[in-house]
């Protein structure tokens, strides 16, 4: 469930701030990592994250570096 005030993304937008060049790795990162944030729910555009847990992932292993990861 997402918190109050979640800074809610989807995978462009995840994309967009990891500095990735195609949507499309988001999904290819939800199949081969386990441990990738599960969304927190499915609307008619897509999956929908929480960027909070996107972003301490994307720590954790070393994808998100302190130029990438911020708001846009």
């Amino acid at each position: 469930m997402a918190r109050r005030g979640a800074d809610l993304v989807g995978s462009r937008e995840i994309a967009a701030r990891l500095g990735l060049s195609r949507p499309e790795s988001v999904h290819v990162w939800r199949q081969r990592y386990e441990d990738f944030p599960q969304p927190i729910t499915r609307l008619g555009v897509g999956f929908v994250w929480d960027w909070a847990d996107v972003e301490a992932w994307a720590k954790a292993t070393g994808r998100l570096s302190k130029r990438k990861g911020k708001k846009r």
